[in-house]
């Protein structure tokens, strides 16, 4: 099933955005500083939340695990 279908593989594959951007512009920050604007800013923007939103995201991702491990 696609991930758009079910919510809990929407609410992973956008957790797994957020980490991923978040990672990578903290190891290149060129590469995710230079589309801001555009269809790639989502990147930008995801890797903003997940610097601002850490805590929280990180949570997320646990709460996510225990759920697919449980399930």
């Amino acid at each position: 099933m696609s991930a758009i279908f079910n919510f809990q593989s929407l609410l992973l594959a956008i957790l797994l955005l957020i980490c991923t951007c978040t990672y990578v512009r903290a190891q290149a920050p060129s590469l995710i500083d230079r589309n801001k604007t555009g269809p790639l800013g989502i990147f930008w923007k995801a890797a903003r939340i997940g610097e601002r939103l850490s805590p929280y995201v990180s949570l997320a991702c646990i709460i996510m695990g225990v759920s697919i491990l449980t399930s």
